[in-house]
């Protein structure tokens, strides 16, 4: 059994954070199946899903943040998750994972906050007959148009075909649009508070300021809660520029991985040098 748990927990540590967030899912959506079927007809997940109401939510404030790890059906999970896989490869290959969770949890956050924030503003309107929202598609949406607004004229590939990230971007939300008038409205309105976040986080971002660095503090400070406190006495280390070599080499390393991914947002991938592209694929292992 220990050797078993052993392999699982290496298993998961080789996994890069979107991986991690689909196996999450995957397990939430389990656990619901199994939950649902023992419950029997007409059985919900009200204590997972995000009510419309605001008061319901004040009372089980988790599922601002549990919705986007819920889906009722194998098929609505299964394409979020391809989604995400197949967008979280490049942008975990561009970013640093602590960057990539903030982006899909607060696009689900945002999400949650615009489908409430709609329905209260205009309760016998647009969303008048949906129910509970749950799903990662704001999460999801947050990363692609992330992307999409931080390398607009990266060019992806699709079979013969050639075109600058952009045009995803654009495209999905042409698509969503008439999803407002659907039955799934709901699920559309919390997609535009994603696509709203994946903006808004990567113009910032552009600009030196990480608008998610507040969750860095948050899970530092349940870190810090976790672990025992020690006392270790370390040998002093030379510093470079006032800073330990570790955190100097970090700090150029991101510099330069900066430098690059400005470089593409301007002028394209296709513009880098053999140099700058190898180094690049090197830093996303």
């Amino acid at each position: 059994m220990t050797s078993l748990k052993q392999d699982i927990k290496e298993k998961l540590s080789r996994l890069n954070v979107f991986e991690k967030i689909i196996v999450v899912n995957g397990i939430v959506f389990l656990f619901s199946f199994i939950a649902l079927r023992l419950q029997g007809v007409g059985a919900s997940l009200e204590w997972l899903s995000l009510s419309k109401s605001a008061s319901e939510t004040l009372s089980k404030p988790w599922t601002i943040l549990t919705y986007g790890f819920t889906h009722y059906n194998f098929i609505h999970l299964f394409f979020n998750m391809i989604v995400l896989y197949f967008f979280g490869r490049s942008f975990s290959n561009l970013f640093k994972e602590d960057l990539s969770l903030k982006v899909y949890i607060l696009g689900i956050v945002c999400g949650a906050f615009t489908f409430l924030l709609v329905y209260n503003l205009f309760p016998s309107g647009l969303l008048k007959t949906v129910g509970p929202l749950v799903g990662a598609s704001a999460g999801v949406r947050a990363v692609i148009i992330f992307l999409c607004t931080y390398l607009p004229n990266k060019e992806v590939r699709f079979f013969t075909f050639q075109f600058p990230l952009k045009y995803i971007g654009i495209a999905m939300v042409l698509f969503d649009i008439p999803g407002l008038f659907s039955q799934n409205s709901g699920g559309t309105v919390a997609h535009i508070g994603g696509y709203v976040l994946g903006y808004f986080y990567a113009i910032q971002f552009q600009k030196g300021t990480d608008i998610g660095q507040f969750i860095d503090q948050i899970i530092g400070y349940f870190s810090a809660k976790a672990s025992p406190l020690k006392t270790v006495h370390k040998t002093k280390k030379p510093s470079f520029a006032g800073k330990k070599k570790e955190e100097f080499d970090r700090f150029t390393h991101q510099k330069q991985i900066d430098l690059i991914l400005d470089k593409i947002s301007k002028s394209g991938y296709e513009s880098l040098t053999q140099e700058e592209k190898d180094f690049l694929f090197r830093a996303g292992k």
